[in-house]
């Protein structure tokens, strides 16, 4: 019998799950000079592969003021991009 019949079936799943394009802070900076900074604009830019939800992360620092627009941010994010004077809207 074939290994993957042996096997039991494992998990679960869900077919409802929401997947995000992940960009970092650090990213960001890719779109300066560009107000603001919405998911076409990053997908322009080559930040994302397709433009659907996104999600900006908080990693590295960001320089720029930029108005950003994405469906959702972490809270370290959300705090960089207010600190360097910009905006985090939420779609």
């Amino acid at each position: 019998m074939p290994l993957h019949r042996r096997l039991p079936k494992r998990g679960f799943t869900n077919i409802f799950k929401k997947y995000y394009e992940i960009v970092n802070v650090e990213q960001l900076s890719r779109c300066a000079g560009i107000d603001p900074v919405t998911p076409e604009v990053m997908k322009d830019k080559g930040l994302i592969k397709k433009v659907g939800a996104v999600k900006i992360l908080g990693v590295g620092e960001l320089k720029e003021s930029l108005s950003v627009h994405a469906h959702k941010f972490s809270k370290s994010a959300q705090a960089k991009i207010e600190k360097s004077g910009g905006k985090a809207v939420n779609l």
